[in-house]
């Protein structure tokens, strides 16, 4: 789930900042002292990590940490826009046949991890083998992670084949097989062969979710938590973590030479101030990146305020105060507080389960039934109430910035009505049989939706909204709060009939998108266990086709199958507002990454 303004100022001519704090070793307390002269970025994240085990996260908070301290092959460029692919620890971008079905990559020699006892003292460096191994972990049964889709709709050869297998058998996964599809040729080379054509595969290589290079030395030493252990080639490594509460990461003392390189479109004249400023920067800027979590709004945006955290990303129930009409406030600017504000490719959504007896199913009543909920509900309302309008509406999943998004689109998504919504709810049967001013469902049993949310203030706020709009065409609503986490679990479970959450791009693409209703995906991103074989074709077919448009063609047809059947309620596109206390500089966030944090620098603090 992954923003903006240039911040301008000159980087490196700034002193060191001194800081002075307790640290500790990963997963408890310490007491040595932060040394004189570092340079901190102090920062909070708005929900808890679940951990740094790539294949085994989704949380934003987990994944903006291990992005830097795991590197995939590939990158987007931090400045070009529209998005660009360069190398990361590959030495140029992969070879890719003619078919899309056979990728090589080839990698920088000389990249070593950060130093760990799985390594026994000795200087580790990477190879083709660790991608290999770290592609196949997402197969391993024992993990059941939740990105597995990610490479199974690749249909890498051989790979589901073997997963099938060790499910069957209920056998350990034989990291040491080889499969056709996924092999190192040497050292520093791997190839990967797909059964079908995917032209945009290679977007898979620049996520560190996805294909964050882990060592295997270090996997089996810290088996019995490799969450807490997390050991990689990026900028950082991990130095202290008190679960849902502080997380610090120090500079990698193995990193390797990285200048800053940025190609910042002809008259982009922001991208192009960064880019200056930068030239020839070494990664990282800073040598310690401190986090903390801190759930609530109020206390995170003081602390930004009181100093103790260099930037915040503006909570959306204070944009009133800190961004008026989308305009950095007054007395922010005169502290030299610096605005970033971009409308993100991102989609804020609500998925019906398709297992629930009462909200999922194909039947006209049970398609009307979403419909009208969907219809009753005012996404734009949300947008003012509860977001302070820092949101625009959603016409379909497929946010800004992402090829197959459709700027000129008008939905009933974005057309709330409640006299719609009762009309369709009496034509099709759900009515007010008892007279207690409730609806029931047609076959006279009681309908109460149930919908999930988060323990926090603006999940509170989001709650009243959904109870005033579906009390108003007479469904009964019943709330089941619980933290992010477990809601997670429950969903990928099929436990939740209803539940929405913010989806955010991690490539220029809409494929990822349409991918939440594709039947494969069940159990994975696709939460609303829609299954429907019409759209699985289409999906499929779109998959496989060069950008263009017969592709444009066919997504736009799955995306209207999508909105027709209504297994998600498309409600918002964020628009984000990043602020820096005038000490910090940076670029602005790239869109589909989350590694930034490596060209961020701080100067001294004012007094």
């Amino acid at each position: 789930m992954k923003r903006r303004a240039i911040l301008s100022g000159a980087a490196a001519a700034w002193p060191p900042l001194a800081v002075a704090a307790t640290a500790g070793g990963a997963g408890g307390a310490g007491g040595a002292r932060i040394a004189s002269g570092e340079k901190v970025f102090r920062y909070a994240f708005n929900f808890a990590e679940t951990g740094f085990d790539p294949p085994r996260v989704s949380d934003q908070s987990s994944i903006r940490v291990l992005a830097h301290i795991f590197e995939p092959p590939l990158a987007w460029d931090v400045l070009a826009r529209p998005a660009k692919l360069v190398p990361l620890v590959a030495a140029a971008l992969p070879e890719v046949s003619e078919n899309h079905r056979r990728f090589l990559f080839t990698l920088r020699a000389g990249i070593f991890f950060a130093d760990d006892p799985a390594f026994e003292g000795r200087p580790r460096e990477l190879t083709a083998a660790d991608f290999v191994y770290s592609i196949k972990r997402f197969y391993d049964p024992a993990l059941r992670s939740e990105w597995l889709y990610r490479w199974e709709n690749a249909k890498i050869l051989g790979l589901s084949e073997l997963r099938r297998r060790v499910l069957e058998q209920r056998k350990p996964f034989p990291y040491d097989e080889a499969v056709s599809g996924l092999r190192t040729l040497d050292r520093y080379r791997f190839e990967v062969r797909l059964a079908e054509p995917a032209p945009r595969f290679v977007h898979e290589f620049t996520s560190a979710t996805l294909a964050g290079a882990v060592a295997r030395e270090v996997v089996e030493r810290y088996a019995a938590d490799p969450q807490a252990h997390p050991v990689g080639t990026g900028p950082f490594m991990l130095h202290l973590w008190r679960r849902a509460s502080r997380i610090v990461l120090v500079k990698n003392p193995r990193f390797r030479e990285q200048r800053f390189a940025g190609d910042p479109a002809e008259g982009d004249t922001a991208a192009q101030a960064v880019a200056t400023r930068l030239a020839g920067a070494r990664a990282p800027l800073v040598d310690r990146l401190e986090f903390d979590i801190i759930d609530e709004s109020q206390p995170r945006w003081l602390a930004f305020l009181k100093g103790e955290h260099d930037a915040v990303q503006v909570p959306v129930d204070l944009a009133s105060l800190a961004v008026p009409g989308g305009r950095l406030a007054p007395y922010l600017a005169k502290r030299g507080v610096q605005l970033d504000r971009q409308l993100s490719a991102s989609v804020t959504h609500t998925f019906f389960n398709f297992d629930d007896p009462l909200v999922g199913g194909y039947t006209p009543q049970k398609v009307a039934l979403r419909r009208a909920i969907m219809l009753a509900y005012d996404s734009a309302l949300e947008a003012r109430l509860v977001r302070s309008g820092q949101a625009v509406p959603a016409q379909s999943l497929i946010p800004p910035l992402c090829y197959g998004a459709d700027a000129e689109m008008v939905s009933e998504m974005s057309r709330p009505s409640t006299a719609r919504a009762a009309a369709l709810l009496d034509l099709h049967g759900y009515v007010d049989r008892n007279g207690d001013g409730w609806r029931e469902g047609p076959d006279g049993r009681p309908l109460e939706l149930r919908i999930a949310f988060l323990p926090d203030q603006r999940s509170r706020r989001l709650s009243e909204l959904w109870l005033k709009r579906m009390s108003a065409v007479g469904l009964r609503v019943r709330f089941e709060v619980a933290p992010f986490g477990e809601q997670i679990r429950r969903s990928l479970a099929g436990k939740l009939m209803i539940w929405g959450f913010t989806w955010g791009a991690s490539s220029p693409d809409g494929d990822f998108f349409l991918g939440l209703a594709y039947g494969p995906n069940a159990d994975q991103s696709n939460d609303a266990r829609f299954r429907l074989p019409a759209f699985d074709r289409l999906y499929e077919r779109q998959r496989s086709l060069p950008d263009g448009p017969e592709r444009l063609a066919l997504m736009r047809v799955a995306n209207k199958l999508m909105l027709a059947y209504v297994p998600y309620i498309a409600h918002l596109h964020e628009i984000t507002n990043d602020l820096w206390h005038a000490h910090v500089r940076g670029p602005m966030r790239q869109p589909f990454s989350s590694d930034w944090f490596r060209w961020i620098d701080v100067g001294p603090q004012p007094a």
